[in-house]
């Protein structure tokens, strides 16, 4: 007796026609997305008026990469089907991984010493490398808020322009120096996320995401507006420049040049605000780093897994929600007083939403909570930006499909590390006593 012989068109007709249906989905969704982005072009004529012109070639062309691509990627998870991963990377190279994924942060605070060093005659990168060390401290203090107590804050930006403000401020019109205006840029950058506190503490989610956006809008509308104090949308100009010990790095007599006996050179005073910033962000992680392991800390991540439960073990959300913004507005204080230090000159342009969303950027495709994978992140995405500045209006077209795939490889970020700090390394047998089961 022979065994009944399967069909198989049926189901490949089927396996098709569910691929094209995706394939056209897909294009359609392109269609919709990129008709504005890319077919239609706008820009202000010469007398004002609104002119336009249209690029339907090269719109059909990224529809047309999108349906093939679809196509490609449906029959590529057809093909390869589901793989075992524990068999896919051998022992030995796991092995080696781990002690790369060791050796990473050495090596990178190391070279990150010596970059001025090496790059010394290479101002464009030494300005470079200082922004990006800038949005390092920026995403590790984001990262308390987000990563470790998991509030969404959308307005961490108005922290950066109070601490900015801050020391503007008390520069100009006191004439006070950095290294005393410093802690007072983060001390009020703080009480600003204290008071950003006790409205949300109740809220969570999509709400308080919307009162944190409102709360930056807030800071930035007053900026522009209250001109007697900060100048309105004509800034802040004439910010003192920080100096080494009360000695200024200028090519006056009283200058460090002119002290050392040596030719004064304006890389020098690069090099002093690249290791200022390097100092305050390596001080910034030591003290997350800190805070983790400490009771506040653990506070934070019950409360970034669940609220419900952390109220249920009698930890004082209020507190706990409290010292999380505190705590990340305090750096964010910090990274804008040196910001209008470095910059000599602040105004409300430079603080507006999209400071915040690439903040958050940061440190949600680094890993919420990884402190290495935020810097890497910054250091992708600033460094990205300048790498790609040639492509022009395609350059945030590029980034959005890179974080699209990023989110599609790795959805927890580049270094996904959600483990609490404390937790049981072996499992321990219950009494029969204590449990109806006889045995835990």
């Amino acid at each position: 007796m022979t065994a009944p012989t399967t069909d198989h068109k049926p189901a490949r007709a089927h396996r098709a026609a569910f691929i094209l249906k995706k394939a056209l989905l897909s294009a359609f969704v392109a269609l919709v997305l990129f008709s504005l982005m890319i077919g239609i072009r706008t820009e202000a004529g010469p007398t004002g008026q609104l002119i336009y012109w249209t690029r339907f070639s090269e719109l059909a062309s990224l529809v047309g990469a999108v349906f093939i691509g679809s196509i490609i990627v449906e029959l590529m998870r057809q093909w390869l089907g589901p793989a075992p991963t524990a068999n896919l990377i051998p022992p030995p190279v796991q092995n080696g991984l781990a002690l790369a994924g060791r050796l990473i942060a050495p090596a990178l605070l190391i070279f990150t010493l010596l970059v001025p060093v090496i790059f010394y005659q290479q101002r464009y990168i030494l300005d470079l490398a200082i922004l990006v060390l800038t949005y390092v401290m920026l995403g590790w203090g984001l990262n308390v808020v987000v990563g470790l107590a998991g509030l969404l804050d959308l307005g961490y930006v108005a922290f950066y322009a109070v601490g900015a403000y801050s020391y503007a401020l008390l520069a100009t019109t006191f004439g006070l120096s950095f290294w005393i205006c410093l802690p007072l840029a983060g001390i009020l950058a703080s009480l600003w996320g204290v008071m950003l506190g006790f409205p949300v503490l109740r809220l969570r989610g999509d709400y308080l995401a919307i009162v944190t956006l409102a709360f930056g809008e807030i800071i930035r509308l007053v900026i522009v507006n209250w001109q007697s104090l900060t100048g309105g949308p004509n800034g802040i100009s004439g910010i003192p420049r920080p100096t080494l010990f009360g000695i200024p790095l200028t090519p006056a007599d009283d200058g460090l040049a002119a002290r050392l006996g040596i030719e004064f050179d304006p890389t020098h005073r690069i090099v002093f605000l690249f290791y200022v910033i390097l100092a305050l962000a390596l001080i910034t992680n030591w003290v997350t780093i800190r805070l983790r392991r400490l009771p506040i800390g653990r506070a934070w991540e019950a409360l970034r897994e669940d609220e419900v439960a952390c109220r249920a073990l009698g930890i004082n959300t209020t507190t706990t929600k409290l010292t999380a913004f505190a705590t990340g507005a305090l750096f964010g204080g910090f990274a804008g007083a040196f910001f209008a230090t470095r910059q000599g000159f602040i105004s409300p342009e430079s603080f507006t939403f999209q400071e915040s969303a690439l903040v958050l950027a940061i440190v949600v495709l680094g890993g919420m909570g990884s402190q290495l994978g935020v810097a890497l992140a910054a250091l992708a995405l600033i460094g990205g930006f300048e790498l790609f500045r040639g492509l022009e209006q395609y350059r945030m077209l590029v980034f959005g499909i890179a974080m699209v795939l990023l989110m599609i490889w790795r959805p927890r970020g580049l270094i996904g590390h959600r483990a609490p700090t404390v937790y049981l390394k072996r499992a321990e047998a219950i009494s029969s006593d204590l449990v109806k089961e006889g045995h835990g």
